[in-house]
């Protein structure tokens, strides 16, 4: 179960242009670097898409594609000290506790770099304190209710 949250802020992103606006800005943050996201919210609300603007913006480049059936999509984005690794996780579907271990997903999440996460509540029991949760809701004009939570000092230099 993850902590009350030490600092919450809201957004509405009214379209995809703000939601990539907004990825931009956060891929300026060189905190991102070491900061376990959580992205929440409904099938279509826009996760996977903030996602592929967030890794274009840290010079991700080839196909980014959503990780629904591989569990896990590794990147990697140019630095000038070295290559950012980033783990983008989708657990939709993932349902046994066991495949966190038999997946080397332990060593994943304790080695540097980016960890962004789908779905975290269907692997809740394995994953660590997230530093920001983002919780996005469609609207019905289509527009984006955003509501991030921060939980550590990172999550907090994030907003």
């Amino acid at each position: 179960m993850i902590v009350e949250s030490l600092q919450v802020k809201s957004l509405i992103w009214p379209n995809e242009e703000a939601t990539k606006a907004w990825a931009e800005a956060l891929a300026t943050n060189t905190v991102l670097h070491y900061a376990i996201i959580e992205l929440h919210g409904n099938l279509g609300a826009g996760k996977t898409t903030l996602v592929r603007h967030l890794l274009r913006a840290l010079g991700v480049q080839g196909r980014i594609k959503s990780p629904s059936y591989a569990v896990v999509e590794p990147h990697s984005a140019p630095r000038p000290e070295g290559d950012l690794t980033i783990s983008h996780f989708d657990f939709y579907r993932f349902t046994n506790p066991d495949e966190w271990e038999e997946a080397g997903f332990r060593e994943i999440f304790t080695a540097p770099g980016l960890k962004l996460i789908e779905w975290a509540d269907n692997a809740r029991s394995a994953l660590p304190r997230p530093d920001l949760a983002i919780y996005i809701n469609v609207e019905n004009d289509y527009s984006r209710t955003v509501n991030l939570h921060a939980y550590t000092p990172i999550g907090q230099l994030l907003l």
